[in-house]
């Protein structure tokens, strides 16, 4: 449950009315900013609030089996704005933080952008990604900031994601002062990830990626430290990868992107080299 515009209450949990009631005081007293659901089942995605703003999530503690069935992410903003995530542990079996904004053409219809959202001094483990925006980004998602972040025995420690259909524009994103330790794959930037909600999706809907930068990265035990390949009409521009240090042998694979690397190891793709910039 997230308190749509209302601070979660310091390292306590909201499980019952009697929680609920409990903090009116804190929060205000309308009953109405405090709204109360039943309670979540052990399987599924839960509960989402899309288009909150204004909405802070701290000292939380998420955690459901890796292995389980139906296991998803842990924290979704989605068409939301003004969004601070900060001082939590997640453990899951998909995306710890995942921005999205909706999904193909109801996204571009609903039109609601997230943007303004920090995520900050966030540790977790899962078998997916750490950092994540989409892959729905059909509504834009705009302005990120994902910064102090500490993962372990990940899947992915930063992935952007988005897929034809999808449309709208992602921009504007920094991921800064990460570590991992025990991850398949470092960065990933993808551009042909995820499902479609129906056959009636746009197929020349582009998505646009831009602008992103990705910066003071350390990494123990990455298999792959990166994974970066657009769509071939509608490449990732702007792309800028800093003090970046994955180890492994395996060198960075990328396919139709724009942008450039400074201090990065293991080498980085001839893309995304100091003179392309």
């Amino acid at each position: 449950m997230i308190l749509d515009g209302v601070e979660a209450p310091e390292k306590k949990e909201l499980r019952n009315r009697r929680g609920v009631r409990r903090y009116l005081g804190r929060g205000g007293m309308d009953v109405g900013r405090w709204p109360l659901i039943a309670p979540l089942p052990s399987y599924g995605r839960g509960r989402e609030r899309p288009g909150g703003s204004h909405v802070v999530v701290r000292y939380v503690t998420i955690l459901a089996p890796a292995d389980s069935p139906n296991t998803d992410d842990g924290i979704d903003p989605d068409s939301s704005s003004n969004i601070c995530i900060e001082d939590s542990y997640i453990s899951t079996g998909d995306d710890l933080v995942a921005v999205k904004s909706g999904w193909d053409e109801y996204g571009i219809a609903f039109g609601r952008p997230s943007h303004s959202i920090t995520i900050r001094r966030l540790t977790g483990s899962s078998p997916f990604a750490g950092i994540a925006v989409g892959s729905e980004t059909s509504g834009g998602v705009v302005d990120i900031l994902a910064d102090h972040i500490t993962l372990y025995n990940m899947g992915i420690g930063i992935h952007l994601k988005t897929n034809v259909g999808r449309g709208g524009m992602v921009r504007n994103i920094t991921v800064s002062n990460l570590y991992m330790e025990n991850a398949r794959t470092g960065i990933k930037i993808s551009g042909d990830v995820g499902d479609h909600p129906d056959e009636y999706y746009n197929r020349k809907a582009l998505p646009v990626l831009k602008n992103v930068v990705i910066k003071n990265v350390w990494g123990e035990r990455v298999q792959q430290p990166g994974l970066i390949r657009s769509l071939k009409n509608a490449p990732f521009t702007d792309i800028c990868l800093s003090n970046i240090h994955l180890g492994g042998a395996r060198p960075c694979q990328c396919s139709h992107v724009i942008g450039a690397a400074v201090q990065v190891s293991p080498s980085p793709c001839a893309q995304l080299s100091p003179a392309s910039s």
